[in-house]
């Protein structure tokens, strides 16, 4: 099986990295920009041409104000920090939701600037979910579609999956959840719908290319039947 086009992760496990080691959950974050960087370059050196990164759900407004305010200040630091290595390694970047009044305007705007920069490049996209929520995204997409006046004998999931944000992104392949979690936790719903999961228990402020590569190989050992049956086991011992 070849490399997966497009590798999703979701990027658990930063609280109770600062909790293990006795800092405020904010330290955590902090932690996982350098986690993030290094699986953008292992990612475009593996091959991969669509990554996607669960940054920040629609849930996560829930946590307490003061948290998620520096956790606001972290990613707009890390994008003014890592733009121009982005787009001089030929990293298209998206951010994925971005419809919340509360997201600070300093941070949509450098979260624009760093997408009117990449949009021309094609090595790898990079999309960040980013105030994301998987159901949302299908309710606006079913809005959409009605809107369209699309007769309801036509609705197609071609069709359907054409009114989606970024309708040109690929099903994901492979989803990485650090930490151990075995949780789907409201991403991308439609686009997961056939992917591989692997769960590494390593949290994600300790993920490194390493731990990427060995989630690749897990994947590679997979066969991948999309409901079909493999051939080696239509002899009637039955499906898996």
């Amino acid at each position: 099986m070849a490399v997966p086009r497009h590798v999703a992760c979701v990027m658990d496990g930063n609280g109770r990295w600062a909790e293990q080691r006795s800092l405020p959950r904010t330290a955590g974050h902090e932690a996982a920009e350098a986690a993030v960087m290094d699986v953008i370059e292992a990612a475009r050196a593996a091959g991969v041409t669509w990554l996607s990164l669960y940054a920040f759900s629609t849930e996560n407004w829930r946590r307490p104000a003061g948290e998620i305010d520096i956790l606001m200040r972290l990613v707009r630091r890390a994008i003014r920090k890592h733009a121009p290595a982005l787009h001089t390694r030929g990293i298209r970047c998206r951010f994925l939701g971005m419809s919340d009044p509360r997201i600070p305007a300093p941070l949509v705007r450098d979260i624009t600037d760093l997408m009117t920069l990449t949009r021309d490049n094609t090595r790898m996209t990079l999309t960040v979910a980013f105030d994301h929520g998987g159901r949302r995204d299908i309710v606006q997409a079913a809005r959409s579609l009605i809107r369209s006046a699309t007769p309801a004998d036509e609705v197609t999931e071609a069709g359907f999956a054409a009114h989606l944000p970024y309708p040109d992104t690929p099903d994901v392949d492979l989803v990485i959840r650090t930490s151990g979690e075995q949780r789907i936790s409201n991403f991308m719903l439609w686009q997961v719908a056939y992917a591989e999961w692997v769960f590494p228990q390593v949290l994600w402020p300790d993920f490194r290319a390493a731990h990427f590569a060995e989630c690749l190989d897990a994947y590679l050992r997979r066969r991948r039947r999309f409901g079909d049956v493999h051939p080696t086991t239509a002899t009637g011992k039955g499906l898996r």
